[in-house]
């Protein structure tokens, strides 16, 4: 199969190229190189002989048109995406131009495509968003595909939007679509803006580690290898029209995140005193959602789907890859917004 992978240069779009080129299919990798994405993230397979690379916005509607000319692609995969919640409070405007203008420019462009080419019954247009488009949870309960929406960001908010427009495209024009919604994603190559990258980096700079308000929120953790077998499994065998829920089903507070990354730290690169002592508790982002959790039954049910790693086993993986690659993450620290607070609403 040939897949064109949009935003393939970041953080979980590289995971999907990586293991889809090790699958043997090929990828046509589109990305805007925006300031989170580094092609160092897909060196590894750059040279493969089924692997091409395209800088386009897709925002840009003519190039979508002509990439889809040149390259032909049985299916897409659709992850670019603008996605830091703080930069969306700092700027929503870049999240609905690129989120919600960029989606409707790519499923414009993929219809026009899928109808020159006969309609194939084939075709896939994979839409991959965020379990943020449900809201917030309390100390129960857990998303599932028919949880209402109800987001509380900017950047959520253009998600949801961007998920409406994909099932409109679907009802109205008949583009064969399938979607998934993801709990938080963790790994090798994530950009440091994300709590997990920061708190390792803080950690090794000696630096205070933040934590928002009490750090009781709680998130989903989703190590970003299983994340992209799943959603190649959705996109070769998810029900047209279907959406999927993909959780890790690793529950954690961010502070008990937090502290289990200082002590795997304490041992992977021990130094006088703890790394937990240079937490910081600051002040909460504004809207700050309490919980998410994914109920994961459909994807297990129909495709046979589970998370292979516990985070446990994520977070010591993440660590010493952070400990192993230091030129990589050295080499982004000087870019827009790195170390520094954003979203703070004022």
């Amino acid at each position: 199969m040939k897949i064109l992978v949009t935003g393939g240069a970041g953080f979980i779009g590289s995971a999907v190229v990586r293991l889809a080129i090790s699958r043997g299919h090929e990828v046509v990798n589109l990305d805007a190189l925006t300031y989170a994405a580094c092609l160092d993230n897909v060196a590894s397979v750059a040279d493969a002989p089924g692997y091409a690379f395209e800088q386009v916005d897709i925002r840009d509607r003519p190039a979508l048109d002509r990439v889809l000319s040149d390259h032909r692609p049985d299916a897409i995969m659709h992850l670019a995406a603008e996605s830091h919640v703080d930069r969306s409070i700092d700027g929503p405007a870049t999240f609905i131009e690129t989120n919600v203008m960029g989606t409707f420019n790519l499923l414009e462009a993929a219809r026009s495509y899928w109808d020159g080419q006969g309609r194939d019954p084939a075709f896939r247009f994979h839409h991959i968003s965020t379990d943020e488009v449900f809201g917030s949870l309390g100390p129960e309960g857990q998303f599932t595909e028919e949880t209402p929406y109800d987001p509380r960001s900017p950047y959520s908010a253009s998600k949801a939007s961007s998920d409406h427009l994909v099932r409109a495209w679907h009802e109205t024009y008949g583009l064969p679509v399938v979607l998934t919604n993801c709990s938080n994603n963790y790994g090798p190559y994530h950009f440091p803006e994300k709590l997990i990258p920061i708190v390792i980096l803080k950690a090794l700079a000696g630096e205070p580690i933040p934590i928002y308000g009490d750090g009781s929120n709680v998130r989903d953790w989703l190590y970003v290898e299983d994340h992209a077998d799943a959603l190649l499994l959705v996109l070769e065998k998810g029900a047209i029209g279907r959406s999927y829920n993909i959780g890790g089903e690793n529950e954690r507070s961010n502070l008990d995140l937090v502290r289990t990354l200082c002590t795997i730290l304490d041992r992977m690169a021990p130094k006088e005193v703890s790394y937990g002592d240079q937490i910081t508790f600051v002040a909460d982002r504004p809207g700050h959602d309490a919980r998410y959790a994914i109920d994961p039954t459909r994807i297990r049910d129909e495709l046979g789907w589970r998370p292979s790693v516990t985070v446990e086993e994520g977070l010591e993986k993440t660590v010493r890859w952070y400990l192993d690659n230091r030129d990589w993450w050295q080499a982004l620290l000087d870019r827009d917004g790195v170390g520094r607070r954003l979203g703070r609403a004022s």
